[in-house]
């Protein structure tokens, strides 16, 4: 049974976009790519001030080497309907509260258009989101010496709407043409339409100011001419929330539930990705449930959280370090326009930012990291 809050298609604040990684897990899922909801993308377009490059997504033995945009809205309708094509119960406008007995879950108060029901499953998946209203519930807490991000997103109208590649805007100004300690996108949708974001991390300078309609103003001020951005071509108000990063929230399970996505802060700090580890995760979950269930030993939950540091406990701290260095002033700018200058760099810095490094590149992240690190320490801080 899956118990939606809502209804599907419902809108859902998101930057849109699919990695390699994420249409992989698609492609498990049995996804129809050939929808028009969805633009494929071949790689990503950088700036920096006057300084531009394009990256493709790089061959890889697992992932694909091509990316997509697709509103949440039509992305997570479609899964929902794979799901029921499975045997899952949807139940839409239905809220969940757990009703605990010594922090197992002894059974689920469901409430929907008045009436209530009471659901007794063997376990349960916590996949509702940032702010995870039943994981708070069942006592999960964010550690608070990880990163988390702030972002936000509207939809505008752009002629560029059919463009090939997600863009990133890496060096944000406000009027007077200082620096912003934040990024921005511009995805393309290809219906008419871009995801137009900004971006900024709890490690950034001055954190505790940034405010993110100023952020946006700045993005669309600052955006490149070709996308023809403007208040005038605002299609949609602009919203945003606050994102738990790298598995920064537990436990990650109990004695019969499973945290997973954004519920369990399984959100990439280097870019801000949230919907592959979302299924990545889930997916885990699956098989560890699966396993618990058929040896009657819910004790076996316990693999999950093994599974979730064997595979990503290395990169996320990495990840970790490396966003706390770029909190420092001067210092993302410094690498940004470093970066931009090489092709070879940036394709080493897209393929460990988006987390699509060959089974040869064991360790890489560690040293993508000391090479950062030394050119920060060698330049200027401004």
């Amino acid at each position: 049974m899956l118990i939606e809050k809502k209804e599907f298609p419902r809108e859902k604040t998101c930057g849109d976009g699919l990695t390699p990684r994420s249409i992989h897990q698609l492609e498990e899922m049995g996804f129809d790519f050939d929808v028009p909801e969805l633009h494929r993308i071949r790689g990503l377009r950088a700036y920096s001030g006057e300084l531009m490059i394009e990256l493709d997504w790089p061959d890889h033995p697992i992932f694909p080497n091509w990316g997509a945009i697709i509103r949440r809205a039509d992305l997570d309708s479609q899964v929902a309907n794979l799901a029921e094509k499975q045997g899952v119960v949807v139940r839409s406008h239905t809220t969940a509260t757990p009703i605990l007995d010594r922090g197992r879950i002894d059974g689920i108060k469901l409430v929907s258009d008045g009436e209530i029901e009471i659901a007794h499953p063997k376990v349960v998946v916590v996949a509702d989101g940032s702010l995870s209203r039943f994981g708070r519930a069942l006592g999960t807490v964010r550690d608070k010496r990880r990163p988390y991000g702030l972002a936000a997103r509207a939809y505008f109208s752009s002629p560029m709407s059919t463009d090939s590649y997600m863009e990133s805007q890496l060096d944000l100004r406000d009027e007077t043409g200082a620096s912003i300690a934040g990024y921005g996108w511009v995805f393309p949708l290809g219906d008419g339409a871009v995801n137009v974001g900004v971006g900024a991390l709890s490690t950034f300078h001055r954190w505790k100011e940034m405010n993110t309609t100023e952020l946006m103003e700045a993005m669309v001020r600052g955006a490149p001419e070709h996308w023809e951005m403007s208040e005038e071509t605002r299609l949609s108000p602009t919203r945003g929330g606050k994102l738990p990063m790298s598995l920064s929230v537990g436990p990650k399970f109990g004695p019969n539930w499973v945290l997973v996505g954004d519920a369990a802060g399984a959100v990439n700090p280097f870019n801000g990705e949230g919907i592959d580890y979302a299924y990545e995760t889930g997916r885990m979950a699956a098989a560890h449930v699966g396993a618990a269930l058929a040896a009657n030993d819910l004790s076996l939950l316990g693999g999950y959280e093994d599974e979730l540091d064997a595979t990503y406990e290395l990169y996320f701290r990495v990840s970790r370090a490396f966003v706390r260095l770029i909190g420092r002033p001067g210092a993302m700018r410094l690498l940004t326009r470093s970066g931009l200058r090489s092709k070879t760099v940036m394709e080493w810095t897209l393929r460990v930012m988006a987390n699509l490094m060959r089974p040869e590149d064991k360790g890489v992240g560690e040293r993508v990291y000391d090479v950062i690190e030394k050119i920060v320490r060698a330049g200027p801080n401004p």
